[in-house]
């Protein structure tokens, strides 16, 4: 099964990959670069508008270059937003748990983004790749691939129970 995912980043790949493995076999993942349309570190609702539009972008970049995949997939962090749709167009997401940014840190973050904040708190460089931040928050308890994995288990729950739990199904 090919999938494409807004991303380049390994640690969500991998998360996405554990994810889609429980329930397909033979997943071929690719991290495509693609805009989420929103700012770098989004608020609000642009978390998930940019999860949504980092979809769509895969889209219109598997049709331009003659990709046929089954899913595209797209994620952003802090809450991490999992949005599925496949190739008929149909659309799910799913959340992981979340977690606070204390008040001090806001104004950074928003003026560079969390990687950057969490790399100068934890002496790290490139905290944002593979375990992500909140590995160091969590004291390797919770991974950025741990949280990319669950939400996209929450968003695979339409497809994998579309004859009961799924809004392609009409049977209620």
């Amino acid at each position: 099964m090919k999938v494409l995912i807004g991303t380049k980043n390994s640690g969500k790949i991998e998360g996405a990959r554990r994810a889609l493995e429980k329930y397909y076999d033979n997943i071929d993942i690719e991290g495509i670069t693609v805009s989420s349309g929103v700012n770098e570190q989004p608020l609000n609702d642009e978390i998930c508008n940019g999860a949504k539009n980092r979809v769509d972008n895969l889209i219109k970049y598997a049709n331009e270059n003659g990709i046929d995949a089954t899913y595209f997939l797209g994620k952003w962090v802090i809450t991490s937003i999992a949005v599925i749709k496949d190739k008929n167009g149909f659309e799910s997401w799913g959340t992981s748990a979340s977690y606070p940014v204390p008040e001090k840190y806001v104004s950074a973050i928003l003026e560079t983004d969390l990687g950057k904040v969490i790399d100068e708190i934890f002496k790290q460089r490139d905290s944002k790749v593979g375990k992500g931040g909140i590995g160091f928050l969590t004291k390797n308890e919770i991974t950025r691939i741990d949280l990319t994995r669950d939400a996209f288990i929450m968003a695979l729950t339409q497809f994998i129970n579309e004859d009961v739990w799924s809004d392609k199904s009409n049977n209620i």
